[in-house]
């Protein structure tokens, strides 16, 4: 038989397969209970959960990015969230750091699906009652949410690590017109100049810079984005930089999605600093300074808690 929760009535915190040292960093900082959840799979590759633990009336809290590979990532979500509904959780909420299909918010052409939407109404059905993300790809995926959502920002821990550089002709650029927003937030808190890279997309994952919108040239800049997949987009951001005379070039990124050799790509070319978060699991590298945000999502669920 699973083995009891400690108080039902207090917050229980399940694992997913995606990230569990996160959740783990999460349970450290919090008062909720870490409780064991396995995850397998049938020789058909069809997924099977089971949550070891009896949840019936837990305030549960799912962690469960939807990192690579992202399809199996997501049902594995939808199914311990259907889990907890049929063991009487009381209240489900996913903890989605990455929420995959983000990309996808608008159909482009006619024969496309609405994924995103699509994404988010399947967690819906499977029983989450409210989910907890962190820097979506467009602010206007919101809409497609059919729970309550609390949409996180990461720039509370990645502007002391950006003052901490010392960096006095600093330049926040975004690559391209969709993360303007998110680079001017920087720019404004950090007292940065701005620039922008206008660029083209031939097609999914492939970027193609056009020209540097700002004045560059001597100025050391730092390239801020939401996500990294290929390293293209930051790639082709620091070749047209380096083209307008800049001197030095850092990035950010939120997410670390990163395909094989993208990461050795970047840090093989003319960027210095990268940085990012722990909201996937990522591999270590020279380059790379990872910045957990379990502080950030445990300050959400406290709050969260108190609302209830």
């Amino acid at each position: 038989m699973p083995d009891s929760t400690r108080g039902k009535q207090g917050m229980a915190l399940v694992a997913g397969d995606a990230h569990p040292e996160l959740a783990r960093d999460i349970a450290g900082l919090t008062e909720a209970h870490l409780i064991p959840t396995s995850v397998s799979a049938f020789a058909d590759g069809e997924t099977r959960v089971r949550i070891e633990a009896d949840v019936q009336d837990a305030d549960l809290y799912i962690v469960q990015p939807t990192s690579p590979p992202t399809n199996e990532r997501l049902v594995t979500l939808a199914l311990i969230a259907d889990a907890a509904c049929a063991a009487g959780a009381a209240r489900i909420t996913a903890i989605v750091p990455y929420f995959g299909y983000a990309r996808q918010d608008v159909r482009k052409s006619t024969g496309e699906p609405r994924s995103a939407r699509l994404a988010a109404r399947l967690l819906r059905v499977a029983g989450i009652d409210r989910l907890v993300a962190l820097e979506l790809h467009s602010p206007a995926l919101e809409s497609a949410f059919e729970m309550p959502l609390m949409h996180l920002q990461a720039d509370e821990l990645m502007l002391p690590v950006i003052r901490s550089w010392g960096i006095r002709d600093l330049v926040i650029v975004s690559p391209d017109a969709g993360g303007l927003k998110r680079a001017q937030r920087y720019a404004s808190a950090l007292q940065a100049s701005l620039a922008v890279v206008a660029k083209g997309r031939p097609r999914p994952d492939i970027a193609v810079p056009l020209q540097v919108l700002g004045e560059v040239s001597g100025r050391t800049c730092l390239i801020v984005d939401d996500m990294a997949s290929t390293g293209g987009t930051i790639l082709g951001a620091a070749e047209a930089l380096l083209n307008a005379g800049a001197k030095e070039i850092h990035a950010l990124f939120i997410h670390a999605v990163m395909a094989a050799g993208a990461l050795e790509r970047i840090g093989a070319r003319s960027v210095r600093r990268i940085i990012t978060t722990d909201s996937v699991p990522s591999a270590p590298h020279p380059r790379l300074e990872v910045i957990s945000i379990a502080p950030l999502l445990a300050r959400c669920l406290v709050r969260l808690r108190g609302e209830a």
